[in-house]
């Protein structure tokens, strides 16, 4: 007699069929459009690697964007992506997750694709706590459309739309998240340090919920100097490191040498960090590993299999279907 509890489906025998390690090529889709030196380059190559070293199935990763330089990056993975419209990366991304949990999905967006126009998603994504690795590409400037103010300029800054210099204060994306009920994951890195880029981008994949990652990056177009007083000055960077977050090389410590061991589940010690820009803290502010995601308080541990979709579609259509006399189903 055959033994069918092996059994597994055509589709799942074809995937097996594939090599398990993937190199980081098969994951690179397309030649980059963004500007030489532009912070869009790193995160990118960054998110690669990672792809790489967790071995990724890219039929099984998910890329989500809205509208801006940052939201190109989906194009340049050969992954699974959609590039929505402007401040709508999070609902988008909400959906696929929700749909099909067992996904890698991640989500990469503008300050002003974000903090302005997506501000509301960005709290209630938050709020939701779904598996989601969310990275927000802070250039403090819409580059996409040619140098206009955004939510993180800083007071003073002159564009376009500011001719005469922005007179608000920047919006610091840090505070403003870990101010939303149900964080679970924040972090912030700088583009010129790849080492603790990939560390962070990494932490935040492997944590379960929310995750929020502010890449402070460079815009060698329209601010080509703006960050120029912390990229040349070590000590205007503070590294946060602990057991619970993440480690600093010996080679990292030589020239940056100001550092605090910071604990990640330290709620007001985060807080009064993520308050300063200068110097930048660099590492991983908060983390709790505790907080429900969502998407298992709705699925309540029930799998979203072929038979259950396809009978919830049957009981949607019924409803709207004209029988024949006597035809009606049971």
């Amino acid at each position: 007699m055959m033994d069918t509890s092996k059994t597994i489906s055509a589709n799942e025998c074809l995937l097996q069929m594939y090599e398990e390690r993937h190199e980081i090529e098969d994951y690179q889709k397309g030649v980059p459009r963004w500007c030489s030196g532009c912070g869009d380059n790193a995160i990118l190559a960054a998110v690669q690697r990672l792809c790489r070293d967790e071995g990724l199935l890219p039929e099984k990763t998910v890329f989500v964007s809205g509208i801006g330089c940052s939201s190109r990056l989906p194009h340049y993975m050969n992954t699974y992506g959609f590039h929505g419209i402007h401040g709508r990366a999070l609902p988008v991304a909400e959906g696929v997750k929700l749909a099909r949990p067992e996904l890698d999905v991640f989500v990469n967006t503008g300050d002003g694709d974000c903090c302005s126009i997506g501000a509301a998603h960005w709290i209630h994504a938050v709020r939701y706590n779904m598996d989601l690795t969310m990275m927000l590409h802070d250039n403090q400037i819409y580059g996409l459309t040619k140098m206009q103010a955004s939510p993180t300029s800083p007071i003073g800054l002159k564009s376009n739309t500011t001719p005469r210099g922005s007179y608000l204060e920047a919006l610091n994306p840090l505070t403003v998240t870990l101010g939303i009920s149900n964080v679970s994951f924040v972090a912030q890195v700088v583009d010129w340090i790849p080492e603790v880029l990939y560390q962070v981008i990494s932490a935040a994949y492997h944590h379960k919920g929310f995750s929020f990652v502010r890449v402070i990056q460079r815009c060698p177009e329209w601010l080509p100097k703006l960050m120029d007083p912390w990229l040349h000055d070590p000590d205007r960077v503070l590294l946060l490191h602990h057991d619970d977050g993440i480690q600093i090389s010996s080679s990292l410590a030589r020239t940056y040498t100001k550092m605090e061991e910071h604990d990640p589940s330290n709620m007001n010690r985060a807080r009064e960090i993520a308050s300063s820009f200068d110097p930048i803290p660099v590492g991983i502010l908060f983390r709790d590993e505790n907080v429900a995601c969502y998407e298992d308080l709705r699925h309540d541990s029930r799998l979203r299999t072929t038979g259950l979709v396809r009978k919830g579609l049957e009981a949607e259509f019924d409803k709207f279907t004209v029988w024949p006399d006597g035809a009606v189903p049971a």
